[in-house]
C-alpha cells in the first residue's frame, strides 16, 4: 500500500508540474509574440498544441501569431485553426473572439459582432481576457478591418470589473484610440498602462509611434529610447531607433541593428534589414547584391522594401534606367503608404529631369509634386521645391513653376500670403489668366483686403482676358476696385502709379469702347488728382473737348 500510495503522489505530482509547465508554455508563446518573435511564438504554441490540442488558450493565441505579422498575415491558417477548434468547443469563448476577429477581416461585420457578444454572453461580462479579446480584435491599427469605437466601449466595460488590474487593456485603449487618430487619449491610455505596470516597454514604445506619425523627434526619440533601458529584449523598439539613425548617423544605427538583431528571430526581416544597412554603410555595390539575391530567394514573398534599396543601389552605381524600374515595382507592391517617403519620389524626379525628352520631364515635375505632398518635414520638403523650381526655370517651363507655387499654397498647414501671391503670379506668367483673376480676385481679395496686391493682379488678369482693344470691358469692375482702393488707403501716395493705371484703362473704355467722352474725360481727371504734372492725362483732356472742325458747305 506504502508502495502503491507513493507511486499514485509522484503521479500526482509530476502531473501538476507538467500543468505548471505546460501553462508556462502558453505564456511563453505570448511573450515572444509580445517582442514580436513571431515564429518563436509559432514554434512554441505549436509544442504546446502537439501536446494537448485541446488547450483552447493555446489555439487562440497560435491564431493570434498567425495575424499578427502584418506584412505576411496568413489568414486562411488562423481561420482554418479556429474552425477546427469551434467544431469540438464550439461555446467556447476565447475562440469566438477569434473567429469574429477573422470574420471583420473578411467583411462579415454583423457575423464577427455576434460572435463578439455570444463570447462575453458567455462569461457573464465578468471575463477580461475576453474583454480584451473583443478589443484587439477591432482596435488592430494595420488593420482597416474592425471598429475602434466598439473596442473601446467593451474595454472600458472591463475597467469596470471588480479588482481590476490589467495594464493590456489601456494598452488595447491606446491602440484603438490610435485608430481613430486620436494621438491625446492614445497616450492617456498608453501612460494608464504605465502606471500599473511600469516596465511595459510595449506601452512606452506606443506613445513613441505617436509621436514618430507627427514627426516630433524631441518626443519619439527618448520614448523609444525609455523603452528599451525598461526592457532590454524589446526589439520593436531596437528597431525603430535603428530606422532612425539609418538616415541620420551610420554608427549609431548599426549600434541599433546589433541589438536589434540580437533580441529577434533570424529569418527574412533580419537578412532585409543587414542588406539595408550595408546600403547605409555605402557599400552599394554589396546592397545592390544582397537585394538581388533575397529578391530571387523568396520572390513574391519578399519585403517591397528590397525593391526600394535596389533602386537606390542602381541609381547610385550609374543605372536610373533600371533604378526607375526597381522603384516602380517598389511603388506598386508596397500596401502600407505610410512607408513611402517623399525622397523615393525624389530619386525618379531627378532621373526623368535629366532627360531631354520634353515628355519626360513633365513626368519629374509629377514626381517632384508627390514628393512634395508626401514628405512633411520642412526642410525635405523645401529641398524638393527648390529643385523642381530649378529644372522648371532652366527647362522655361512656367506652368510648371505655377503648379509648384499652387502644391506649395495647399501643402502648407498655415500658408502665408507670400505663398498665395506666388501662386497667383505663377499663373499669370504662365498666361493662365482666368486661373491667376480665381486666385486674386476670388481669394487674395478677400483674405487681405488691406494689400493692394490682390486688387492689381485682379485686375490685370481680367484685363489679360480681353481682346486687344478690350471691347468687352472685362476689367472695368476691378479697376474700379483698384481705383478706390488706391485713393481711399492710407497709403494712398504709395499707390500713385496703380490709381493712374486703374483710371487709364478706364478712360479708355470709356471713350473708345462706351463712345462716351465726358465719362472718358472724368476718368482722366481723376488722374490729375492723384498727379497734377501729368502731361499725358492733360494732353488727352485737351483733345477730347478740342470741338471737331466744321465741314465747309457744298456749293450748288
Amino acid at each position: 500500500m506504502k508502495k502503491i500510495s507513493l507511486s499514485f503522489s509522484r503521479a500526482v505530482a509530476l502531473l501538476l508540474a507538467g500543468n505548471v509547465a505546460f501553462g508556462q508554455s502558453v505564456e511563453q508563446g505570448k511573450k515572444f509574440l509580445y517582442y514580436e518573435r513571431y515564429k518563436s511564438a509559432k514554434e512554441t504554441l505549436e509544442k504546446v498544441l502537439q501536446a494537448n490540442p485541446n488547450d483552447l488558450s493555446a489555439v487562440y493565441w497560435l491564431g493570434q501569431t498567425l495575424l499578427a505579422p502584418k506584412d505576411n498575415r496568413d489568414t486562411a491558417a488562423a481561420k482554418a485553426l479556429y474552425q477546427k477548434s469551434l467544431m469540438s468547443n464550439g461555446t467556447a469563448p476565447i475562440i469566438l473572439c477569434g473567429m469574429g476577429e477573422i470574420e471583420l477581416l473578411e467583411g462579415k461585420n454583423s457575423d464577427a459582432r455576434q460572435h463578439f457578444e455570444t463570447a462575453i454572453s458567455l462569461t457573464k461580462a465578468k471575463d477580461i481576457e475576453i474583454f480584451n479579446a473583443v478589443g484587439r480584435a477591432n482596435s488592430d491599427y494595420d488593420m482597416k478591418a474592425g471598429d475602434p469605437n466598439y473596442a473601446i466601449q467593451k474595454l472600458t466595460e472591463a475597467t469596470q470589473i471588480k479588482k481590476f488590474n490589467d495594464a493590456e487593456t489601456f494598452v488595447l485603449m491606446g491602440d484603438a484610440y490610435r485608430k481613430l487618430v486620436d494621438g491625446g487619449n492614445a497616450v492617456v491610455n498608453y501612460t494608464k498602462a504605465l502606471q500599473i505596470q511600469p516596465n511595459l516597454a510595449e506601452a512606452e514604445y506606443k506613445i513613441g509611434k505617436i509621436y514618430l506619425s507627427q514627426n516630433n523627434r524631441e518626443y519619439f526619440l527618448p520614448a523609444f529610447e525609455k523603452a528599451v533601458q525598461m526592457d532590454q529584449a524589446y526589439a520593436p523598439a531596437y528597431y525603430e531607433l535603428y530606422y532612425y539613425w539609418y538616415y541620420h548617423d551610420v554608427n549609431k544605427a548599426g549600434e541599433y541593428l546589433d541589438k536589434y538583431v540580437a533580441n529577434t528571430d533570424q529569418g527574412p526581416e533580419m537578412e532585409f534589414s543587414k542588406a539595408e544597412y550595408l546600403w547605409a554603410s555605402g557599400k552599394f555595390a554589396e546592397a545592390k547584391s544582397k537585394s538581388q539575391e533575397l529578391i530571387t530567394q523568396y520572390g513574391d514573398k519578399v519585403a517591397p522594401r528590397m525593391y526600394r534599396l535596389l533602386a537606390f543601389a542602381e541609381d547610385t552605381l550609374g543605372d536610373p534606367a533600371s533604378a526607375k524600374r526597381d522603384m516602380l515595382t517598389y511603388f506598386s507592391k508596397e500596401t502600407d503608404t505610410s512607408k513611402i517617403r517623399g525622397s523615393y519620389y525624389e530619386l525618379l524626379a531627378k532621373d526623368d529631369g535629366k532627360s531631354t525628352d520634353s515628355l519626360i520631364q513633365l513626368e519629374a515635375f509629377k514626381y517632384y509634386g508627390m514628393a512634395i505632398q508626401k514628405d512633411s518635414m520642412p526642410e525635405d520638403k523645401n529641398r524638393y521645391i527648390a529643385e523642381a523650381t530649378a529644372l522648371a526655370k532652366s527647362t522655361g517651363n512656367k506652368r510648371a513653376q505655377a503648379q509648384l507655387a499652387e502644391l506649395v499654397y495647399k501643402t502648407k498647414k498655415n500658408p502665408t500670403q507670400t505663398d498665395l501671391y506666388n501662386w497667383g503670379m505663377g499663373y499669370y506668367q504662365a498666361g493662365e489668366y482666368k486661373t491667376s483673376d480665381s486666385i486674386f480676385c476670388g481669394m487674395y481679395e478677400t483674405q487681405y483686403p488691406d494689400q493692394i496686391y490682390g486688387f492689381l493682379w485682379c485686375a490685370r488678369s481680367k484685363h489679360a482676358q480681353d481682346d486687344s482693344t478690350s471691347s468687352g470691358g472685362v476689367a472695368v469692375d476691378a479697376y474700379e476696385k483698384l481705383a478706390q482702393f488706391a485713393r481711399s488707403s492710407p497709403d494712398s501716395a504709395k499707390f500713385k502709379s496703380q490709381a493712374i493705371e486703374a483710371y487709364s484703362y478706364l478712360a479708355v473704355y470709356a471713350n473708345n469702347v462706351k463712345k462716351d467722352k465726358q465719362a472718358a474725360i472724368g476718368y482722366l481727371e481723376k488722374i490729375l488728382e492723384v498727379d497734377p504734372n501729368n502731361a499725358s492725362a492733360k494732353q488727352f483732356i485737351e483733345a477730347l473737348e478740342k470741338k471737331p472742325a466744321q465741314r465747309p458747305r457744298a456749293t450748288k
